[in-house]
């Protein structure tokens, strides 16, 4: 993409560390792009697998070939509702739980819906969940990591699915408030489409 991941931190819960940048727009003003991995010789902290798929056997091995897309990850002020939304129309996001890691700024806390299994459902085409703060913080946004990440230079213009059980997915969208997701009938993948200093790219999970 022509840009070098700003640091990131270690999630000790998971036995995972990260590299982020921004590519927040104003259509996507809290979005950045987050290249997650599992920290070598640390060990979970928490009970269950890891999340985003990270313990799957098939997932290790695409990964291992070469760095994609996984999943996405939605943000709701309130992730209960958010949660029960999609049990309704018989999708388990799994439980809320509640992660954090040390930055620059403080330390950084949300609330996030991690299944025990680790699995991100439907080839990561189903978001997780997540809330900014704690409980109480009457400013969930004031450690969001987008306000520590300088501009980029990458930029995201969409996201667009296609999935086998696209007319699941709509509802499931619709639901959570994401109006602006294309959804199609197809071979499951999630395209995101960036702006770069190299030109427009996109990046396909191409059904891992």
């Amino acid at each position: 993409m022509g840009v070098t991941p700003g640091p990131g931190g270690e999630h000790e819960r998971f036995g995972t560390h990260n590299r982020l940048f921004k590519i927040a727009t104003q259509a996507y003003p809290f979005a950045y792009l987050e290249i997650i991995a599992i920290h070598p010789g640390a060990k979970p902290s928490g009970a269950g697998a890891r999340w985003f798929d990270i313990d799957d056997p098939a997932l290790r091995a695409a990964v291992a070939i070469e760095p994609r897309l996984v999943h996405f990850v939605a943000n709701t002020s309130d992730i209960q509702a958010a949660r029960l939304a999609l049990l309704a129309i018989g999708i388990d996001r799994g439980p809320v739980v509640t992660a954090s890691r040390h930055s620059r700024r403080g330390l950084l806390q949300w609330q996030i819906t991690v299944r025990n299994d680790g699995q991100r459902l439907f080839n990561g085409t189903v978001p997780t969940l997540i809330q900014w703060g704690k409980h109480d913080d009457q400013d969930p946004m004031r450690l969001h990591p987008r306000n520590s990440l300088p501009r980029s230079g990458v930029s995201l213009s969409g996201i667009s699915i296609t999935h086998p059980s696209a007319d699941k997915l709509q509802t499931a969208y619709e639901a959570l408030g994401l109006t602006d997701i294309a959804v199609g009938l197809g071979p499951a993948n999630i395209t995101a489409t960036l702006r770069t200093p190299k030109g427009s790219i996109e990046l396909q999970s191409l059904g891992t």
